[in-house]
């Protein structure tokens, strides 16, 4: 019935692969979305608040929100900037930081096991494709 309706297959598959992200990121006491925020800021402390939302393709509010729940899980810091007072700059506390490497191993235990199932080419050309698509739509 919805074999040529990109809505239905992207959001059963979104489900899918948050199902997988929910079950990786659990035991470190975070959900997906907290866990990519963090990897970001990690590798680029100091994101302005802007800049982090942008990076992950979410509205100002999303990031706000999930910022929220990092900042009190002590896990991220938000600064002022000196270039306007409305502004953050977003840094990952020692706490985060001694998080990285349990972030780092779950996520690429979740990528092992989807290229397992998909194999490694098809891994790679649907996650091409599908930055494409949302390239292009976006």
């Amino acid at each position: 019935m919805f074999e040529h309706c990109l809505y239905f297959n992207t959001t059963a598959l979104a489900r899918l692969v948050e199902r997988e992200w929910t079950t990786a990121f659990k035991p470190l006491g975070l959900t997906p979305s907290q866990g990519f925020m963090l990897r970001v800021v990690l590798a680029r402390p100091g994101l302005l608040q802007s800049e982090l939302a942008q990076e992950l393709s979410i509205s100002r509010p999303t990031a706000t929100r999930t910022l929220d729940g990092l900042q009190n899980l002590a896990l991220v810091e938000r600064r002022k900037t000196e270039a306007d007072g409305r502004e953050f700059a977003i840094y990952p506390t020692a706490a985060a930081v001694a998080l990285k490497d349990s972030i780092n191993a779950a996520s690429g235990a979740v990528t092992r096991r989807l290229k397992g199932a998909l194999g490694p080419a098809e891994f790679d050309d649907v996650v091409g494709r599908i930055r494409s698509v949302r390239d292009t739509l976006g």
